[in-house]
């Protein structure tokens, strides 16, 4: 794997990601991405997204229990652990603070190329008016003194989204207020009844 790794993620990861930001506005959020390694471009498909909690982000405890059951119901399916999102309490809050590089720093361990993406809030909030089609997240990935580096996306040739389109289909589930439905390992552990899986969101 050569230090040029590209990412890209497909839509419905990426609207999941999204979305589950949107339901908790003034909390930070995280969520592990999943996906695959494709030797043959050098590339990280990131197919899914499980979101983990909006509250008490930082503890390891909730977090070891969260990663197992992923990983077990993943690995399954052929996919892994391949990165992990988050989302800043304050939208005023454009940088990766030391929570989540720590926790950035534990999924390495599943997964050593791992990125952390990175809630982009301007772009989030210039999203409905510049109708971009580029993602609203940012790439960090480690160097090689494991320090967690933003890529500058430069007509994003290491991040891309998979379905260019992705944005458009974002902004009709926003207008539809589709962050409803989402639930995550908060929810799931106040209520086993609700399904960390979301497996109906896009139905």
């Amino acid at each position: 794997m050569g230090s040029d790794l590209r990412y890209e993620v497909a839509q419905n990861a990426y609207i999941k990601l999204v979305l589950y930001s949107l339901k908790h506005p003034t909390s930070s959020v995280n969520a592990i991405l999943i996906g695959r390694f494709s030797p043959s471009n050098d590339t990280v498909e990131i197919t899914d997204a499980v979101p983990l909690f909006h509250s008490h982000i930082g503890l390891l405890p909730q977090l070891e229990i969260s990663l197992i059951l992923i990983e077990e119901y993943f690995s399954a399916k052929g996919l892994n652990i391949v990165g992990y999102f988050h989302a800043n309490e304050r939208s005023d809050e454009y940088e990766l603070g030391g929570v989540a590089k720590n926790i950035g720093d534990h999924i390495c361990r599943y997964f050593p190329q791992a990125p952390i993406l990175l809630l982009d809030n301007k772009k989030l909030e210039s999203l409905k008016t510049s109708k971009d089609s580029g993602a609203v997240v940012q790439l960090y990935v480690r160097d090689a003194y494991k320090n967690w580096k933003l890529v500058q996306s430069d007509g994003s040739i290491r991040f891309s989204l998979k379905e260019p389109s992705a944005n458009l289909v974002l902004l009709d589930y926003i207008s539809s207020e589709k962050w409803n439905d989402i639930v995550d390992f908060d929810d799931h552990l106040d209520d086993i009844s609700k399904d960390w899986l979301n497996p109906g969101l896009f139905n």
